[in-house]
């Protein structure tokens, strides 16, 4: 007897999913998917205010990614003409860097701490080395940088320069900025353009 429940229950539930898909269901579930895969632009901006307001940024920039990813919010823009790619991560409670640590001297060092911190990486950087430091303006305020050359295993391009930043809200919270491409690619006034616009 319960073999027979169990082969009912089976056919209902066969014959439920087939009703589905024939009244659309499919097409339901496929755009469902693919909104949260390729989201709209305005699902773009409404994610990346968690971050910061990008309204300001101008169209030379478009914004990839916004999402939450092991407890950071992190918004992935990319400048259309050159593909320099520009990030800025919220991390909440867990500060991955802060201003004084890019001031400090030994910069280079808590570089290399914050990323073994980072446990699940797609990418590995090796050979860091910091060439420059400066100050751009971004969040309202000036904040300290430091420009840098690595080189970056598991993927096409090797070796990467750019900037990497510390801000501050203006409820006081901390946004890792960071700005990279290919070694002779990268240009400071893309970032600077960039990162002047987020407030």
């Amino acid at each position: 007897m319960g073999c027979l429940k169990n082969i009912l229950r089976a056919i209902i539930l066969t014959l439920a999913v087939i009703g589905f898909m024939s009244l659309g269901g499919k097409e339901l579930i496929l755009g469902l998917v693919n909104n949260y895969i390729h989201p709209s632009k305005d699902t773009l901006m409404e994610r990346a205010q968690k971050v910061g307001d990008f309204s300001q940024i101008n169209d030379e920039f478009e914004i990839e990614k916004a999402a939450g990813i092991m407890g950071y919010n992190a918004v992935v823009a990319e400048h259309k003409a050159t593909g320099q790619k520009m990030f800025v991560v919220e991390s909440g409670d867990k500060a991955i860097l802060t201003a004084e640590d890019i001031k400090s001297d030994d910069v280079e060092d808590k570089l290399r701490k914050a990323l073994s911190k980072i446990k699940y990486q797609a990418v590995s950087v090796d050979e860091l080395k910091v060439t420059k430091h400066g100050t751009m303006n971004s969040y309202g305020e000036e904040v300290p940088f430091v420009k840098f050359e690595a080189k970056v295993k598991k993927l096409p391009i090797g070796d990467v320069g750019g900037i990497i930043s510390v801000a501050q809200t203006k409820d006081g919270e901390p946004r890792l900025l960071i700005s990279a491409n290919e070694k002779n690619k990268y240009s400071q006034l893309i970032s600077d353009e960039f990162f002047r616009k987020i407030k």
